[in-house]
């Protein structure tokens, strides 16, 4: 059923008075005349065949019908606004990080919380692969991954500098044997070819062994298995300190021996062709800032 009602701008210039007490304020708020007011008001009047106002020198007043056209008039009016309010709400923003499982296990989903908790508004979605992604594809936004910052169609920004040592379970330290060549060792499969060698070949060698003396042992093709391997004391691991940092504070993991190999660094990355949303900008400044307090 098709429901008769008063024009909208006459029901607004009714309740603009009614709730103001006077119709040149009406005028001023709807940016219009007094006059205009005046007689959209006598067109509601002449429509519902009665009065709403008693009007008086400086100021009107509502009449019993007034009032009780005035009280669901404004009603109506608070309920479409916060209708309007709530369609029209900011959507929220997103944005996409791409970065290996070893990292985000280890380092980066340890501290979302922290990030939820400072943007709440900003829905950050994690995609872990040790594949390169490609960032002017439209699909990823950030990206932070290993290496010296030169990635092709992207540019970088130092994040965190990493150095490699051998380091084992406690308990298991107290069972190998003193001879580093009898040690059972912990390898992982890098997923790409390094500029540097960051494997138990290169310790030995740093260390005057012969690269077939660190040869053997338990060989993983996650960094992040590797790591949990070494924490359950299946091994020695010649992990990365940044990815372990936790470990060795708690004493979960101790470092065998010296020296440390340099490694490279992770470096967050994004498109060299379009410009970061704003979202994505506020996400990377996050990473460095947390990056830079716990340097």
């Amino acid at each position: 059923m098709i429901r008769r009602l008063p024009s909208l701008t006459s029901l607004r210039a009714f309740e603009a008075a009614a709730r103001l007490r006077s119709f040149k304020r009406a005028a001023e708020e709807l940016s219009v005349t007094a006059t205009a007011i005046s007689h959209r008001i006598r067109v509601l009047e002449e429509y519902l065949e009665c009065s709403l106002f008693l009007r008086k020198v400086r100021a009107v007043e509502l009449t019993p019908n007034g009032l009780t056209l005035f009280t669901a008039v404004h009603s109506g009016f608070e309920t479409i606004s916060t209708a309007i309010k709530h369609i029209q709400k900011p959507r929220r923003q997103s944005v996409m990080l791409s970065t290996t499982p070893a990292f985000a296990t280890k380092w980066l989903i340890p501290r979302l919380s922290l990030f939820q908790e400072a943007h709440p508004d900003i829905d950050l979605h994690i995609h872990t692969s040790n594949t390169p992604v490609d960032l002017n594809s439209g699909t990823v936004d950030l990206a932070i991954r290993y290496g010296f910052g030169q990635h092709a169609g992207a540019v970088g920004t130092l994040l965190l500098e990493d150095h490699f040592a051998p380091v084992a379970n406690p308990t298991l330290l107290k069972t190998i044997n003193q001879d580093i060549s009898q040690w059972p060792l912990i390898h992982f499969d890098w997923h790409r070819t390094l500029p540097i060698d960051l494997t138990w070949s290169a310790w030995a060698q740093a260390t005057g062994l012969k690269s077939s003396d660190l040869s053997t042992g338990i060989r993983y093709y996650e960094e992040s298995h590797a790591i949990q391997a070494t924490i359950a004391g299946q091994g020695v691991g010649l992990l990365s300190l940044l990815l372990i940092e936790e470990e060795l504070r708690l004493g979960v993991l101790q470092i065998v021996a010296e020296p440390s190999l340099k490694g490279m660094a992770y470096h967050v990355l994004k498109s060299n062709q379009d410009p970061a949303s704003e979202a994505a900008t506020i996400v990377e400044d996050w990473l460095l800032c947390i990056a830079h307090q716990t340097r």
